[in-house]
């Protein structure tokens, strides 16, 4: 996701574009509050502003590029850049710094999470108006701070860094292991959101069911009481916190780890969504290995059958890496053949990207693009074909919908996500006009619709 944010206000005036993933917003969302409070703006142009700060990706190469031209683009129309992100963490040839090598002239580079080192860069470039006062940010959540989603729904990152050693991804050299949040921070920042009006909270992190491994689960505190820094207590606070505002509480990046199981009673109880996105990547075995997945793979299926089990209603999300170098074809079968069987709800596909630095690029048995990408749609056309056939199965059904869009009051309609829909990854819910003429739809709040019909990945509603 890409946002460029800006706002009618005087100098000094910044520009900020914040590319790459909900981990990556959660970042330009802590630059922005830290901005705000020290009186800082945001310029609705790269040439109206003083200076530009571009926070990168660098997972894929479509991400390195589309960031390596933003900050081109920001360098042409500004000329002062200040670069942060996962990209400024990166090597390029002989061992620089790839950013550096690439746009010699911008201001300064750092890795991500580094809040700190973007300020202090900003403070070198153009001084700043005056002291930071948390409670002066305008358009803020409080301790929460400034967020670039929409008012009523908002991430929340429990966790930086990851553990395991994917041989594909390269996030933990530029993110490092795992941290996790002390426990009491993310309640303290959940009740501000809560209260600032947020109707669903997304839980991210690189790996939400290992929260509080780094620190054993030791007791933190919240509201003057003990809870453990475990995942199960984390989403039984948030639910029991989400409950008087009638919010949603959605996870992701959910490995699915034994003590997952533990969480799905929480969904049955409206605690927590009944909705989980679990990254998977692949089925077989030996791909697993090869990948140096966590968790044991082979048992993923029965994992996911035990939920549908206990929890009838819920909802798996995930995404798979089709070409793995060495995919076999029967390897290649076992995951379409996994994917009729465990009936993934929403699931998206990726053909294998070599990524400069991934451990994966050594493995021998590359497949060549063309095959990658075939794969890739084979994949994606069993995927479509299940999902299509679950949403069918909703017609005729009542669901409760988060309204994001309704113009004019929602009289000509609107459009909604549903329980089974996380923003900008699912479907969505299309709204139709109220039959009643004194029926409104309003963004933020929720309405109960009856499903009337599909359209491709979406559902249509009338509300009521």
């Amino acid at each position: 996701m890409s946002e460029v944010i800006s706002k009618n206000n005087t100098a000094p005036k910044i520009g900020f574009v914040s590319l790459g993933c909900a981990k990556a917003l959660t970042d330009s969302e802590l630059i922005l509050t830290q901005l705000s409070a020290e009186g800082y703006q945001t310029s609705k142009t790269f040439h109206g502003a003083d200076l530009v700060i571009v926070n990168t990706c660098g997972f894929i190469d479509d991400a390195v590029k589309e960031s390596l031209d933003t900050i081109g683009e920001a360098l042409a129309e500004n000329g002062k850049v200040i670069v942060t992100g996962c990209l400024g963490a990166k090597t390029g040839e002989g061992g620089g710094n790839l950013i550096r090598q690439m746009h010699p002239s911008v201001l300064a580079v750092t890795g991500p999470q580094a809040t700190q080192e973007v300020m202090d860069a900003v403070h070198a470039n153009l001084p700043k108006p005056h002291h930071p006062f948390i409670d002066l940010v305008p358009n803020a959540f409080g301790v929460a701070g400034i967020k670039l989603t929409p008012r009523h729904y908002a991430y929340i990152k429990i966790s930086e860094g990851c553990n395991h050693r994917c041989t594909f991804c390269i996030i933990p050299s530029m993110r490092g292991d795992l941290v996790s949040r002390p426990i009491g921070d993310v309640l303290v920042e959940a009740r501000a959101l809560f209260e600032g009006g947020v109707k669903e909270l997304l839980v991210i992190s690189q790996d939400t069911s290992a929260y509080g491994v780094d620190v054993q689960y030791r007791t933190g505190f919240y509201d003057g009481k003990p809870i453990k820094t475990r995942m199960l207590e984390l989403v039984q606070a948030l639910g029991d916190m989400a409950e008087p505002y009638g919010a949603w509480v959605r996870l992701h990046y959910v490995y699915p780890y034994p003590s997952v199981d533990a969480v799905i009673p929480l969904m049955i109880t409206g605690k927590v969504l009944p909705y989980l996105d679990v990254p998977l990547q692949h089925s077989h075995p030996d791909v697993l290995k090869r990948m140096k997945r966590p968790a044991s793979g082979e048992r993923n299926l029965e994992r996911i059958q035990r939920w549908r089990e206990v929890c009838p209603d819920i909802v798996v999300r995930s995404t798979f890496i089709a070409g793995f170098p060495g995919e076999t074809v029967d390897e290649f079968e076992h995951l379409l053949d996994f994917m009729r069987e465990a009936k993934i709800d929403r699931a998206g596909c990726f053909a294998y990207s070599a990524v400069a630095g991934a451990a994966a690029n050594d493995i021998p048995g590359m497949l060549s693009a063309e095959l990658r990408e075939e794969r890739r749609a084979r994949f994606m056309a069993v995927a479509e074909a299940i999902s299509v056939a679950k949403l069918r199965q909703r017609v005729g059904t009542t669901m409760q919908v988060l309204v994001d869009s309704a113009p004019g009051l929602g009289k000509k309609g609107g459009v909604g996500r549903s329980y089974a829909d996380a923003p900008e990854i699912d479907g969505l819910v299309k709204l139709l006009p109220p039959e009643k003429i004194s029926k409104t739809l309003r963004v933020g709040e929720f309405t109960k619709a009856r499903i009337v019909g599909t359209q491709g990945h979406d559902l249509l509603a009338q509300p009521f």
